[in-house]
């Protein structure tokens, strides 16, 4: 029996530029626009919302999220795991795009198949497979 709690999950990225977190988001990992504003963007792949804000536009001192406090530690703690239903075909679509690999493509323990990337302004990526999927030439990557 599945109850629904009533709950979802969006992020809220603060960013340096928006145009190419835009450009990274859609161009790079296939999310298309929902809305656009000059200071505000929400982009959607399936159930994952990500809203962009710019940094610029948080206050300096005051308040939880300031510009000082994300100058050096953007996401710091924070691991964005996208799930795909094929990551073989994503990895090979995201090498096309230039974009660097932070770490390559990997079996891991837990029978899942994944690899790691930033985003331009630093956030950390896993995207990973979905179900348990692991490519016959990758070994077991122990963590």
């Amino acid at each position: 029996m599945t109850t629904s709690t009533g709950i979802a999950l969006r992020l809220e990225l603060f960013v340096d530029n928006m145009d190419s977190s835009i450009d990274f988001y859609c161009r790079v990992l296939g999310f298309h626009v929902d809305r656009r504003e000059p200071d505000y963007a929400s982009l959607r792949s399936g159930n994952v919302v990500l809203r962009l804000g710019p940094i610029s536009k948080l206050p300096e001192e005051d308040g939880y999220f300031t510009r000082a406090r994300l100058a050096n530690d953007r996401g710091a703690g924070v691991e964005i795991v996208l799930e795909v239903d094929d990551v073989l075909e994503f990895h090979e679509r995201f090498g096309a795009s230039g974009h660097p690999v932070l770490h390559a493509l990997q079996a891991r323990p837990w029978a899942l198949t994944d690899f790691r990337i930033n985003d331009p302004d630093g956030y950390y990526l896993r995207i990973t497979s979905r179900n348990q999927e692991v490519a016959p030439d990758l070994q077991v990557h122990q963590e």
